[in-house]
């Protein structure tokens, strides 16, 4: 009874994760439709949520001492590099086109395993990368020579080579004895984004009178500051949070699964809110892009080892032997 009602709490977070990371790209465009540069709207997300996870830094004060390279790297380009190429990228394409394109990072892992690492992948992993670059093409109408902006384009699919550096390095360690705590990571993980944020992004430039007016919704006019809310506490302190908590409550395998629906609740909210409709081509694109994630996640090596990876959170682990993730969405 105690393993059924853990691995429902597991599952019910699982899908508020994948529910909170989809909505952020919902919240942020009418940001920057507002007159918010991406950058600066990614600035907001990233300090506000390394404000609130400030106390946990604190607890784990030795992180960036014992793990330099883990905490540089997990916030330049696991947190910055996602957040920021994605949010740039929504501001030229649909949500749902950018969040999809953003779903080849599990394709692009397993050549990253196969050609860099040097390590056998299956055929169902190729499988999966097969369906997931099919999928793409059709959802960005390749045979009418691209029917979105290229440079939108072209920053979402920067973003998906960061989720392969999040992948990577959120996996970093998790076999040793000392690991480091997978909250930990990402609290300093923002802090450091924040600060080469700060550099990058001019915050005394951001127009803050924007951010103290109405912005547009769809249809309907809401209050800016409650978006930035919305996308600091839910959308990144949340989606983490309870990413985290899901793993160490399921196996890695199914939390993946789970998060497959953050593309689809992206799209969806999209559609609905920002009255983003997608056509035929990019539905059947995006489902077979979704497929091909969901194969090359739960891929085994012939070693043995699973490879799963998601929007929000990345292991690799002895087959059957959860391990927990640091974590994502970049979007």
């Amino acid at each position: 009874m105690r393993a059924t009602t853990g691995r429902n709490a597991g599952l019910g977070l699982a899908l508020v994760s994948a529910v909170a990371f989809g909505g952020s790209g919902v919240a942020a465009k009418p940001l920057i439709e507002a007159g918010l540069d991406p950058l600066h709207v990614v600035w907001l997300r990233v300090v506000g949520a390394a404000l609130v996870l400030l106390p946990v830094a604190l607890r784990h004060r030795t992180l960036p001492r014992l793990r330099p390279g883990l905490v540089a790297g997990f916030g330049l380009l696991g947190i910055v590099g996602c957040q920021a190429l994605y949010f740039v990228a929504i501001a030229r394409i649909p949500v749902g086109v950018g969040i999809l394109v953003e779903f080849l990072g599990p394709a692009l892992l397993l050549g990253w395993v196969r050609f860099v690492q040097r390590r056998p992948v299956s055929r169902a992993a190729v499988t999966g990368v097969v369906l997931a670059v099919a999928g793409m093409a059709a959802v960005v109408e390749i045979w009418s020579g691209l029917a979105f902006a290229p440079f939108g384009l072209l920053c979402a699919f920067g973003a998906a080579c960061c989720q392969v550096a999040y992948f990577v390095l959120a996996d970093h360690g998790t076999q040793e004895a000392d690991a480091p705590e997978p909250v930990a990571v990402i609290a300093w993980g923002l802090l450091a984004g924040a600060l080469v944020l700060t550099v990058i992004a001019r915050p005394w430039d951001i127009t803050w009178h924007t951010v103290t007016h109405q912005a547009a919704l769809g249809t309907r006019d809401v209050p800016a500051v409650l978006l930035v809310a919305w996308i600091v506490l839910v959308s990144t302190v949340l989606a983490y949070l309870t990413g985290v908590h899901a793993v160490r409550r399921l196996t890695p395998q199914v939390a993946g699964v789970v998060a497959c629906l953050e593309a689809v609740v992206g799209t969806v909210l999209a559609w609905i809110l920002l009255d983003e409709h997608l056509g035929t081509p990019q539905i059947l694109g995006g489902l077979l892009v979704l497929t091909g994630a969901f194969v090359a996640q739960t891929a085994r090596t012939s070693s043995g080892t699973t490879i799963e990876v998601t929007g929000s959170e990345a292991s690799a682990s002895s087959a059957g032997a959860p391990v927990p993730a640091a974590g994502t969405q970049r979007g």
